[in-house]
């Protein structure tokens, strides 16, 4: 998408016909008006399109919190038994287990919450574009309507020649030009350390990976009323 959906919305829900038509001097205010409209259509297509993708997304990180949350349990199951059977190597491999899952639950939470914000802003941009829509269209029936009873009235000369019209309309459609690809960009930051005090936090990672299995284990331990 060119231009941020956010801009494009904004731009459009605080723009108004009476500006297009000072920029093309009323020489061709249907046309322009018209052309506004067909923007406001395009907009909504791919608001439409990007709540789209988000509300797959959440479905998708819905779906793997709960396929996470299952096996967490699941796990819980086995490890009762190892402990029960005396098999702490096997209990050690499941809180393993249960640990890598543990970390993504609350990545996963925030990623459903922060979609859920999405789709509500996304559903907002649709309700205000459409009733912009119907904003403009009532503005350009009225004008159309005053247009008439001038021309009845024999107020309109017509007087603008072929050759401007066209000028005057690519002036109008500049005020509701898209913006122009934003370019982000953003310099990665290094930290660099030596090999030995790599070493040394990976073997601390580990240590403390360590510690807290042996920490679980002796809990769930406990509450069997076991020791080692």
């Amino acid at each position: 998408m060119k231009e941020k959906i956010t801009g494009r919305v904004g731009r459009i829900i605080s723009g108004g016909f009476h500006a297009l038509l000072d920029a093309v001097e009323s020489t061709a205010p249907e046309v322009v008006m018209e052309q506004a409209l067909r923007e406001v259509d395009e907009v909504i297509a791919d608001v439409r399109n990007e709540l789209g993708k988000v509300i797959a997304n959440k479905h998708l990180a819905n779906s793997r919190l709960m396929q996470v949350n299952r096996k967490c349990e699941e796990l819980n199951e086995k490890i009762e038994l190892a402990v029960a059977t005396e098999r702490d190597d096997l209990a050690e491999v499941a809180i393993a287990q249960q640990l890598d899952f543990e970390v993504q639950i609350p990545i996963l939470e925030s990623q459903v919450s922060e979609l859920s914000g999405q789709e509500k802003e996304l559903e907002g941009y649709i309700a205000a574009l459409q009733g912009k829509k119907r904003e403009m269209n009532e503005e350009l029936r009225l004008f159309k309507a005053s247009r008439k009873d001038l021309k009845a009235s024999g107020g309109d000369h017509g007087a603008a020649k072929d050759n401007n019209v066209e000028r005057k309309v690519a002036q109008a459609e500049t005020a509701f030009a898209r913006v122009l690809e934003n370019h982000t960009g953003g310099a990665m930051v290094g930290v660099s350390t030596d090999r030995n005090s790599a070493a040394a936090l990976h073997e601390l990672e580990v240590l403390t990976r360590k510690n807290r299995i042996q920490e679980r284990l002796a809990v769930i331990k406990s509450k069997k009323g076991k020791s080692k």
